[in-house]
């Protein structure tokens, strides 16, 4: 094959390729006898057609393969001969089909930039760590304990507190219509608790068994019921019992109703999922830190396809969560020019950032295996618990479904590696500083 190079401006570049008409005519033939060997017709034996015929049944189907093929190889051959390592699909495009003539293509991409890989030894992180205090560790037993509370009804009606449980009759109504979904018996409700529309709970408090009382409250704006969204509706209660609330003490015979030998034995269990959850914020912290270090020294121009890419993947969500009424407040403020060009920088940072990683994972020969994809599926399944099964046999029946952890789980080794090889200095802080946002 015969190769132009028709641009060559930064990561850019552009070819002309032509395949000479022998070579594509010497693969028509050779496909076309290969067919004519098997092809039968009414009146000949098998692998006796006359070729004129194999040609005129076969012949627009073999000359289209033969190009495609002609395209691909040649492509291949020369990223493979240039050592070129395209940032995204090159675009190719056919200028001369190649029947009774060469074949000519164009050939655009934009390359992978060189990366030089950082020195490590002189990246030093802080490394937060969190003590466990026995306070930690009463205030998460006293937590579990208050989950399994149970609720005794009282023996004399009275004006219902914040925490106690009313089981109620409501009927709901919109512009004085019952709407569906809106009615309902013998609910029990935690006055002022979570799981119904804000301020549906609030409102009942002070109601005593055998009230009626009247409400109003607004459906939020992301309601999952469209219809409901937004609007105002009003609400007719009607208080039937009321309940209040029995928290087991914290000692041996409850720590035996969660399957441990005593208290002593739960607080340590406490204890260890408490150090468990400390060090998963102690990772992303240092992760953070790392990855805002290598961006840094991640110095070289990002390929514009792939900024493009994330971009309007970052757009899409920004106006998914705008539509939704959940933009982020420091957004609202600012008109469209200005967001698109504050995100385009947030997605070059990406971009940046994840070449810097990817070249780091395929220097040091960092590899994504089977297992580890297997074990991110169990991962997967475990967090659906009752579904776990059906979870499992989704990956079996989707195999490609697996791919999507790929890139995180190669993410999380290359940071483990490169978390090897810095300097770390540990410093002591309050659980609450651990888990803020350092964006707060």
């Amino acid at each position: 094959m015969q190769v132009t190079e028709t641009l060559n401006d930064g990561l850019k570049r552009g070819f002309t390729v032509v395949v000479p008409e022998p070579e594509l005519t010497e693969k028509r033939e050779k496909r076309l006898a290969e067919l004519g060997r098997t092809m039968q017709m009414p009146g000949f034996r098998p692998g006796k057609v006359p070729m004129s015929m194999v040609r005129k049944r076969f012949g627009d189907a073999v000359a289209a393969e033969i190009v495609e093929g002609a395209v691909n190889d040649a492509s291949d051959k020369l990223l493979s001969e240039r050592n070129l390592r395209p940032a995204m699909q090159p675009r190719v495009a056919v200028t001369k089909p190649g029947q009774n003539s060469d074949l000519e293509f164009t050939v655009e991409l934009e390359l992978l930039p060189e990366i030089t890989l950082p020195a490590l030894d002189d990246i030093t992180l802080e490394k937060p760590v969190a003590p466990v205090t026995e306070d930690a560790i009463t205030e998460a037993a006293t937590r579990l304990a208050s989950q399994r509370q149970s609720f005794d009804p009282v023996a004399e009606p009275r004006p219902a507190a914040t925490g106690e449980q009313l089981t109620v009759d409501f009927i709901g109504r919109i512009d004085g219509t019952a709407f569906e979904g809106g009615t309902a018996n013998d609910v029990a409700v935690i006055v002022g608790g979570q799981g119904f529309i804000p301020g549906f709970s609030e409102q009942m408090a002070g109601m005593a068994p055998g009230e009626v009382r009247t409400i109003t409250v607004t459906f939020p704006e992301d309601y999952n019921a469209r219809d409901l969204a937004g609007k105002t509706a009003e609400f007719e209660i009607t208080a039937k019992s009321l309940s209040i609330p029995q928290v087991p003490a914290l000692d041996d015979a409850f720590a035996t109703t969660l399957g441990v030998e005593s208290l002593e034995a739960l607080r340590g269990k406490i204890s260890e999922q408490i150090t468990r959850e400390y060090e998963q914020m102690t990772r992303m912290k240092l992760k953070r830190a790392l990855l805002d270090a290598l961006a840094t020294r991640a110095d070289f121009s990002a390929p514009v396809s792939l900024v493009d890419a994330e971009f309007a993947e970052i757009w899409r969500q920004v106006e998914q969560e705008k539509a939704a009424g959940r933009a982020d407040p420091e957004d609202a403020a600012k008109d469209d020019d200005t967001l698109r060009a504050e995100y385009r920088t947030i997605a070059d940072r990406r971009v940046r950032l994840g070449l810097m990683v990817a070249e780091i994972g395929r220097a040091n020969e960092i590899l994504v295996t089977d297992q580890d994809l297997q074990r991110a599926m169990f991962n997967e399944a475990m967090k659906y618990r009752d579904q776990a099964m059906q979870v499992l046999e989704f990956f079996k029946k989707n195999p490609r479904e697996l791919e999507r952890f790929r890139g995180p789980i190669f993410e999380d080794k290359v940071v483990d590696f490169l978390l090897g090889k810095v300097t770390q200095t540990e410093i002591t802080v309050t659980p609450e500083a651990l888990a803020a946002d350092p964006e707060d």
